[in-house]
């Protein structure tokens, strides 16, 4: 049985953060950073039957034809993944009156649809890409156990070997292969850079002293096999992490909206999150 301090629950039983009950969720999940791009993707759902927020976490359910959807507002940062991952399987996979693991386990599929900065040249601004592999830069899996493939060991060794400044150890995970086969087949895939901020640790520099001040340089050049970094971004690699622990499907579909490499940042940045979220919402 699990105690009241590790799975908290609101007074009228919704989970403590989120504010959702075990009904309010659908089995697919789509994850936005921004809580105002919530409305912009449920604007397409042909019924919204739920709403709820709390905090930075918006929740919006409804249906596309047949088809039961969720999309919910993650805020900034693995930190926030760490409790929106978490809790999302709590709903779907503990039962919340007797506080104990279901028999039957349900497989979640979620799908972020998020803004990132390019760090290769031939990235353009305004591609849609998937991110088939994602390295965390943060410290969220050091206080989970997660299992390993041979490719992500290798990557993991890679960056440990070739770039001891960090003095941290990174964690990869890969997409969901159903999740690109079905949704992004025909979409320039790549590996993401999660990082743990927005300025120093993505190589930006505005009145900081930053203690790598060649990150940029040495994401740029990296390689690992036939595997390089593509985009920058803060959540997709707690996402692909936590997701592959609790036995979920994840993929994250990537705006691009800077050139980290010509220093650029798109002059239509909505177009572009609309071009994804159109996309999307016709393949899930």
């Amino acid at each position: 049985m699990i105690n009241n301090s590790e799975l908290i629950l609101n007074p009228d039983g919704s989970i403590y953060h989120l504010n959702l009950l075990p009904e309010d969720v659908a089995d697919t999940i789509i994850t936005v950073g921004d809580p105002d791009r919530v409305a912009k993707v449920s604007k397409y759902f042909d019924r919204i039957e739920l709403k709820k927020g709390k905090r930075e976490f918006i929740t919006h359910t409804g249906y596309i034809g047949a088809r039961r959807l969720t999309v919910i507002s993650t805020g900034i940062g693995t930190d926030n993944i760490d409790i929106v991952i978490n809790e999302l399987d709590a709903l779907v996979n503990i039962d919340f009156q007797h506080r104990t693991v279901k028999s039957e386990l349900t497989t979640l599929d979620i799908i972020r649809i998020g803004t990132s900065g390019a760090v290769q040249a031939d990235v353009e601004m305004g591609t849609i890409l998937a991110s088939a592999y994602a390295v965390g830069f943060d410290a969220l899996m050091q206080y989970y156990q997660k299992k390993y493939d041979d490719t992500e060991r290798g990557i993991q060794d890679a960056i440990i070997r070739d770039f001891p400044q960090l003095n941290l150890k990174p964690y990869v995970a890969r997409a969901s292969d159903d999740l690109l086969a079905r949704i992004a087949f025909d979409l320039p895939t790549g590996m993401t850079l999660t990082a743990p901020g927005f300025y120093a640790p993505q190589g930006r520099c505005l009145r900081s002293h930053n203690t790598i001040p060649d990150l940029m340089a040495w994401i740029n050049s990296f390689r690992c096999h036939d595997l390089r970094f593509t985009n920058l971004e803060m959540e997709t690699a707690g996402i692909y992490a936590l997701a592959s622990m609790f036995g979920h499907q994840a993929i994250s579909i990537n705006a691009i909206l800077a050139s980290r490499v010509v220093g650029e940042f798109s002059a239509n940045p909505e177009s572009v999150v609309e071009k994804a979220i159109q996309l999307v919402l016709a393949r899930i």
